[in-house]
């Protein structure tokens, strides 16, 4: 079970994460949206959507520094482990009561609002859950680990950090990841859950990035309406903006009518 739980479900994750957004990509580009519904509804957008992405970009940082970065590289450089679990927290759970709220307003406004509800999709419903459990998972491990240390303080910098780290190295430890407190191994089965839903739900579009925008021409405007001040109420265009001609169109039309 320990092989089954911490080696081989981690493999099969990774490999539908991988291969799942190959296939979204190529059979599904016009789905590859957030199905955004903010001309449904904006005004509990502009508070919960800041709110739940400022914070989930702290999350994820903290996790790359607790995951990736090995607890050797900050003994080398001076940080011990209590000045490390405190910087842990003051950034940590700030991030993630932002991430909490953000996501609780978010799912309230899908819920109470008749057209949002009504796009809602069976499967945005199933990643909600999952995504929501993800992160309170994680604050209660923080909290009971390091504040009222539930059950002993753990350092999973010692345990579900090296395991996670050994799935990428091909030298799997399952056996670090069945040492871990339930809460972990509940938060890791749960992300590995929801990694695997990922390539078929809107989270493809953490994915896309604007880029082509900071180098796309400038788009120019211009009516087709010759009239002075057409477009414009009663003021005359301003100075450098020039109607374009319309002779050709207004000889056309006037040899038509002959």
């Amino acid at each position: 079970m320990s092989t089954f739980l911490w080696v081989i479900v981690p493999y099969l994750t990774l490999a539908t994460f991988v291969v799942g957004h190959v296939w979204r990509y190529r059979y599904d580009k016009f789905g590859w949206t957030t199905r955004s519904s903010q001309l449904y509804e904006d005004r509990l957008l502009r508070i919960g959507s800041p709110l739940f992405h400022f914070g989930m970009l702290g999350v994820v940082l903290g996790h790359v520094m607790g995951l990736v970065v090995p607890q050797s590289w900050t003994d080398a450089v001076g940080l011990d482990r209590h000045t490390y679990h405190l910087i842990a927290l003051i950034g940590g759970i700030p991030a993630g009561v932002a991430t909490v709220v953000g996501l609780v307003i978010l799912v309230y406004r899908r819920r109470t609002t008749g057209p949002v509800f009504s796009a809602t999709t069976t499967n945005d419903k199933v990643m909600y859950a999952v995504l929501g459990g993800v992160i309170v998972l994680g604050i209660w491990n923080t909290i009971a680990g390091s504040l009222l240390q539930i059950g002993g303080e753990y350092n999973y910098r010692e345990g579900v950090s090296p395991w996670w780290r050994s799935i990428f190295a091909l030298q799997p430890e399952p056996e670090l990841m069945a040492q871990a407190p339930l809460g972990f191994q509940l938060h890791a089965m749960l992300a590995m859950i929801l990694f695997a839903m990922w390539p078929f739900t809107r989270l493809v579009h953490v994915f896309s990035a604007p880029l082509g925008y900071l180098t796309r021409p400038y788009l120019v405007y211009r009516s087709r309406d010759a009239r002075p001040g057409a477009g414009t109420g009663s003021r005359a265009p301003g100075r450098g903006w020039d109607r374009p001609e319309l002779h050709g169109v207004g000889e056309r039309r006037g040899r038509g009518r002959r």
